[in-house]
């Protein structure tokens, strides 16, 4: 007999006289599994606590393996159901390492003993109470918490018609959830009562009043030369966004619109399609400054909260130059549409945006800055208290964001059958770029190693042979196995980078100040940034990042540097400050090691 099977661990601290709560294992499963911990193999735990249970299992084809495992994924759905995923963390673990985690699972099964169900609240996160494919669609449709979704339910018949791809099916369960829990009801009501809409609303939920819907907008053209079949400016706005199937595009391009037809109906009182020059040229102040803040400025929120604002800032000249675009670009196509006559944006210029477009520093960490906001990245669970897979998750999306200047989208949309290694053993992601473009991206080193150290916390397996093709190179905590939103990723992002913030505000003002603006573009920004410090040829970045031209990969720093013509050799020359010099730098056409791997983090 094994000396493990007497210890203090397999029996004293199993107390034989506590009811066993419904959903958990019973006392000689939970025997055979400590054994597991301590060392036996599956077959020596289970033949010696679960003799009945063993043979039934090996007489239907299954083995002590299996019986050991069924234990295992028991108490995790238990921690799970109770909120609780970091004591389901020991006993997902790896098998060969189980005496490693012997203490732990020992410890997580007493307090999962005494843990009641959680009675959900108004600001939890979907993903804790509803299932992984109704999750999916309601993000998709940027509905994140139960408040989102609480103020959708009571207000109509037949909400789930609003959210695409959710179907009555997913909606009935959804709706059993709330009926089961009727306290989250009753604060819906209150929430619905006490955060009726302002007039600022999102383009889904928009009601233009008739007398500014554009019907008998001033500069509409004659209804019969028309060819849009559209009756007023709403109709004729989606008409336009329709042609766009890319999302990101579609979703830029109608965050634009929003914004002015919103401005034109609360402030100006007039329909989109009875908007002058003298009313562009004011809406481009608007732009600068939005006024009043409390009607178009908030932070992020859902599009579906009460208190959404179609702006969280005042916007740069460059922002608002892109912005003056896209209008102009809108109404040249009604002019060609025949719905309108004339272009009020058209000619219209903004002060400051003609610089050179550039890879600003001011949008990218330096390689010190990076180094610290790597170092708390690597205590985000034991300093501060974040959960062991999203602690993973942003360590890797900060690695291979940073290692691959991939876009948000092409990151959450990456999957593992994207990645292939050519005839010269180079590693590659192929993605979808902007406009829809199909590219590849060089894996350097430290992307190869992040990813491989994630599918590893993920359980994954690391060899290319055995990958799930499907498998999202970013997956969601739920469990589900499927990937995350872009919004979700900025979320997750934007919280790490305020996180830090607040931890170096008192040491480092400057880069506190730097993370509470950053986004996850920014990592793209350092990527580049890094790269070109190191000596990486200009052209091989741009190549990387996907610009069309090589001016806007130009880097910034203290100085300006610019690519100039040098037989046999690159050479930049630097301009800032008063100081003009050459300086020679070493060929590389292409990334390695030496570009990122002394910044790979832990």
């Amino acid at each position: 007999m094994y000396c493990y099977f007497g210890t203090k661990l397999a029996h004293a601290e199993m107390p034989r006289h506590l009811p066993t709560p419904d959903g958990f294992p019973d006392t000689a499963a939970l025997a055979a599994l400590r054994a597991w911990y301590e060392g036996a193999s599956s077959r020596q735990a289970a033949a010696h606590y679960l003799a009945d249970q063993l043979g039934n299992h090996l007489a239907a084809g299954q083995s002590a393996r299996s019986l050991i495992g069924q234990i295992r994924r028991q108490l995790a759905h238990y921690a799970r159901q109770r909120q609780r995923p970091d004591l389901a963390a020991p006993f997902e673990g790896p098998a060969d390492q189980r005496q490693r985690h012997a203490r732990a699972a020992a410890q997580a099964v007493e307090q999962l003993r005494t843990l009641p169900l959680p009675m959900p609240q108004i600001s939890d996160d979907i993903a804790r109470w509803l299932p992984p494919r109704a999750v999916r669609v309601l993000r998709a449709a940027e509905i994140g918490t139960l408040a989102d979704l609480t103020v959708r339910i009571p207000r109509r018949r037949q909400w789930w018609t609003a959210v695409p791809r959710l179907g009555p099916a997913s909606a009935r369960r959804i709706e059993a959830f709330f009926a089961a829990h009727p306290a989250l009801t009753e604060r819906a009501r209150a929430l619905v009562v006490a955060g009726q809409r302002s007039d600022v609303a999102p383009w889904e939920i928009l009601h233009v009043p008739q007398d500014v819907d554009g019907s008998a907008g001033a500069f509409r053209a004659p209804v019969s030369g028309c060819i849009l079949g559209a009756d007023n400016d709403y109709e004729a706005i989606q008409a336009w966004l329709a042609l766009h199937e890319t999302p990101a595009t579609q979703r830029a391009y109608r965050k634009e619109a929003e914004r002015l037809i919103l401005w034109a109906i609360v402030a100006r009182g007039k329909a989109l399609s009875s908007l002058t020059t003298k009313d562009a040229t004011d809406y481009r102040a608007f732009l600068r400054k939005p006024s009043p803040r409390e009607r178009w400025v908030g932070p992020p929120r859902p599009r579906t909260a009460p208190d959404w604002r179609p702006f969280v800032g005042n916007l740069s000249a460059r922002s608002v130059a892109q912005a003056l675009a896209v209008l102009s670009a809108m109404f040249r196509w009604l002019v060609e549409q025949r719905y309108v006559v004339a272009n009020p944006f058209a000619g219209i210029k903004v002060r400051g945006s003609q610089h050179t477009k550039a890879v600003a520093t001011t949008h990218a960490f330096t390689e010190g800055e990076w180094l610290l906001v790597r170092a708390i990245a690597n205590g985000l669970e034991w300093s501060y208290g974040w959960d062991a897979l999203a602690a993973q998750r942003l360590r890797f999306l900060l690695d291979f964001g940073y290692a691959t200047g991939l876009r948000i989208s092409e990151l959450t949309q990456a999957m593992l059958r994207n990645v292939e290694v050519d005839a010269a053993g180079d590693h590659w992601l192929h993605v979808v770029g902007k406009g829809g473009k199909p590219a590849k991206v060089t894996l350097t080193p430290l992307a190869r190693v992040a990813l491989e150290r994630h599918l590893q916390e993920r359980g994954l397996p690391i060899s290319r042979a055995r990958w799930e093709p499907a498998t999202p190179l970013v997956g969601s905590l739920d469990g589900s196995g499927s990937g995350i939103t872009a919004l979700r990723l900025w979320e997750v992002m934007r919280r790490f980078f305020r996180l830090a913030a607040e931890n170096l505000a008192s040491d480092h003002p400057p880069l506190a100040e730097k993370l509470r603006r950053a986004t996850p573009h920014w990592m793209r920004h350092t990527h580049a940034t890094h790269a070109l410090a190191k000596g990486v040829e200009l052209s091989a970045v741009r190549d990387n990042l996907r610009h069309a031209s090589i001016s806007t990969t130009s880097y910034r720093s203290s100085g300006r540097w610019v690519r100039i013509p040098w037989p046999g050799r690159p050479t930049y020359v630097r301009h800032g400050r008063g100081q003009s010099s050459v300086a020679e730098t070493p060929r590389r056409t292409a990334y390695d090691a030496r570009a990122y791997g002394h910044l790979a983090g832990g």
